[in-house]
């Protein structure tokens, strides 16, 4: 295991905000997976599993553990079902099953994260969410035992998984996908509306709030008149008001300044709560 001490986790998320963290490496198999897990359980470190860095805000002073960054990226056809790695795209996953043809995750395009934080977050979009096509989930528990849990063992809800209560980390998943002649222009539909809606070359995280019931947090904040707001670096987009962008030399506090201004302001005017999706790495 090649250990770094000092890596900006600027460098690693698409937030590109985040100062050193104190022990940093990356691992490329589930016994690697192991072993870093091993090694944080034996030195009382606390630890991150990171894949493609989208959806979290890492502190300024950067993370005092253990970022374990997540570069298993096999994938395996097998006629309808397909077995990945957590660390592949989950987008480029998206786009390759539609492209033969294959229905289920074409809502995955054009979404910054890997299969594990997918199947972390259930992630979903276009009335579609990653546990509905899976099938069953690979995972190493922090004292470096290996489990396989089929989906009728998980429950999932909107952007929650079991895995967030659990200490360790997602390696892979297996999805059982359906055969479909339009999937592949499905999936071109879902991105073209993508890239018109949102916005995808920006530094950001995704979206900041999860969706309240029966309305968008995107149309709230900008309904109470914050869409283009700005303090430091960090921007509300205007062209979707539920994500914020590094508009250049962002800190995580400019960004948390937002947030809580997002949140006030929607709560005095609107009366509704709007609970994060964005995951912020505390310093600890």
């Amino acid at each position: 295991m090649l250990l770094e001490e000092g890596k900006l986790l600027s460098e690693v998320s698409t937030f590109k905000i985040g100062g050193p963290a104190k022990f940093f490496t990356q691992v490329r198999s589930s016994q690697e997976m192991k072993e870093a897990l091993t090694f944080a359980n034996s030195h009382h470190l606390p630890f991150l599993i990171l894949g493609k860095g989208s959806n979290v805000l890492f502190d300024d002073r950067g993370f005092n553990g253990f970022v374990i960054l997540n570069r298993i990226d096999f994938c395996e056809w097998r006629e309808e079902k397909v077995r990945v790695g957590a660390g592949y795209s989950f987008s480029l996953l998206g786009v390759q099953s539609a492209r033969v043809g294959l229905s289920g995750l074409e809502f995955a395009s054009g979404i910054p994260g890997s299969v594990g934080g997918a199947v972390f977050m259930n992630a979903g979009a276009n009335q579609s969410q990653t546990a509905d096509c899976l099938t069953s989930v690979e995972y190493v528990k922090d004292s470096g035992e290996e489990m396989l849990f089929t989906r009728e063992k998980l429950s999932f809800q909107y952007r929650y998984s079991p895995f967030q209560e659990m200490k360790g980390a997602i390696t892979a998943a297996t999805f059982t996908l359906t055969f479909l002649e339009n999937a592949k222009i499905k999936q071109l539909k879902i991105i073209e509306h993508r890239k018109k809606t949102q916005p995808l070359t920006e530094k950001s995280a995704g979206c900041i709030f999860r969706n309240p019931s029966h309305s968008s947090a995107g149309f709230l904040i900008e309904k109470v008149g914050l869409k283009g707001k700005k303090i430091g670096g960090a921007l509300i987009s205007p062209i979707h008001a539920n994500f914020i962008i590094n508009a250049g030399g962002a800190k995580a506090h400019d960004v948390l300044s937002l947030i809580q201004e997002i949140s006030e302001k929607v709560k005095s005017e609107t009366g509704i709560d709007l609970e994060l999706e964005v995951r912020y790495i505390p310093y600890i």
